[in-house]
């Protein structure tokens, strides 16, 4: 029996061996649709540097400590790896093959395991035993090449493009169908390696039929969709606001002009050479009102128009609210689960997983006794994260995905 008792992948054991990004992220992912998700904390905790109990990552799942240094650890993360369905790793390559915990021995074990593999790189390649981050990843993969204005370096979308979308949701969906597979009369395990690099370039695969085509040009702040246009970007208000224009397809490009009060004021939007001047005319007209004020002007309407809101505003929004985009659980504001099921909706049922602190839970739900015989393990409080050492990539027992 397992913890969960609601979601599409209620009675899915999955083992996450703890790090920080993607891997911890996919995880909770499957938390949320209701998987039994078992973190695997090493001592000592994955230095974050923020308080565990708001790291909204680990939500949903519960928490044994092991040491994986040790025999011990190892063989409670293979006895948890018997009774799994997924386990998920983000060490480098060869990591945990070190440890004793790769997918060869944890197949043996478990034949039908999906043993998910997260890493920025990827299993092969010249630069796959080599440290990186989001930023790295997405660079190599023209997508952050991309982003921002022709006149200054790229902009940096946090870790949302490479960690969390061309990492994280690749890795689920992988997982996942790895998992209808070994379900499958005769099916078997096997092994997922979900690397941000091919992650991040499948997304921009429109964009590549686009430039085939003749339809982008390969530098950024001149196409239709990256800020290029004047009619599909940002600008600024009275107040220092912004406002975002979408106003892609003519219809709603007539009613943008309209009730922003220049209809024929303005050049044609056709007239590619007149670009510079619609950009203009549209940014001095947005600096007469503020946001609020432009906000209320486009409401409801089908020009295409919203507000830029910060990360605190935006569970305020109406729309969002009526839906429940946000909730709040255990006093913290966090994005609900998505998407969204008829018959067995997802649910934010734990709050995060504190190291170790559900060790006799998961012995007797996992039948795995011999995690109460070991020594409590329960780590000190997450230090600050160290400085990089670029100099000893690949260590074993290194957790991250880098």
């Amino acid at each position: 029996m397992t913890e969960s008792g609601n979601g599409p992948l209620s009675g899915v054991r999955v083992v996450e061996l703890a790090g920080i990004g993607p891997g911890p992220f996919a995880a909770m992912t499957l938390a949320d649709l209701g998987a039994d998700v078992v973190r695997v904390d090493r001592p000592g905790g994955v230095a974050l540097g923020i308080d565990p109990a708001c790291d909204l990552t680990n939500r949903n799942k519960r928490s044994v400590v092991a040491d994986l240094k040790t025999p011990r650890g190892v063989e409670r993360v293979l006895e948890l790896a018997e009774r799994a369905d997924i386990l998920i790793e983000g060490y480098r390559p060869g990591v945990a093959e070190r440890l004793g915990i790769g997918p060869e021995v944890c197949l043996a074990r478990n034949e039908r395991l999906v043993y998910g593999r997260m890493t920025g790189w990827g299993q092969q390649g010249p630069l796959a035993g080599t440290a990186g981050h989001d930023i790295s990843y997405i660079a190599v993969t023209g997508t952050l090449g991309m982003i921002g204005t022709p006149d200054a370096p790229p902009a940096v979308p946090a870790n949302l493009l490479g960690d969390y979308a061309g990492g994280a949701l690749y890795l689920v969906i992988g997982l996942l169908a790895a998992l209808r597979h070994a379900a499958a009369p005769g099916g078997t395990g096997q092994v997922v390696d979900a690397a941000i690099v091919d992650g991040t370039a499948h997304l921009s695969s429109m964009i590549h039929g686009m430039l085939a085509a003749g339809g982008w040009q390969d530098r950024r702040g001149a196409n239709l969709l990256d800020g290029g246009a004047p009619f599909y970007g940002t600008y600024r208000t009275a107040d220092g606001g912004h406002m975002a224009v979408g106003a892609l397809e003519p219809q709603f490009y007539a009613e943008f002009i309209r009730l922003l009060g220049v209809e024929g004021q303005v050049p044609e939007r056709g007239d590619l050479a007149s670009w510079d001047a619609l950009r203009d005319a549209i940014a001095a007209r947005f600096q007469e009102r503020t946001r609020a004020e432009w906000t209320a002007v486009f409401e409801g309407t089908d020009a295409c128009v919203a507000p830029v809101l910060s990360l605190r505003e935006a569970p305020g929004h109406p729309h969002l609210a009526a839906r429940g985009t946000f909730l709040d659980h255990g006093g913290l504001t966090q994005p609900a689960p998505a998407p969204r099921f008829s018959r067995t909706p997802g649910a934010v049922r734990r709050p995060p997983a504190r190291p170790g602190a559900d060790t006799e839970e998961i012995a007797r739900d996992w039948s795995v006794p011999a995690l109460l015989t070991d020594p409590p393990d329960i780590p000190p409080p997450t230090p600050e994260p160290p400085a990089a050492d670029p100099a000893r990539p690949g260590r074993p027992g290194e957790r991250e995905v880098r």
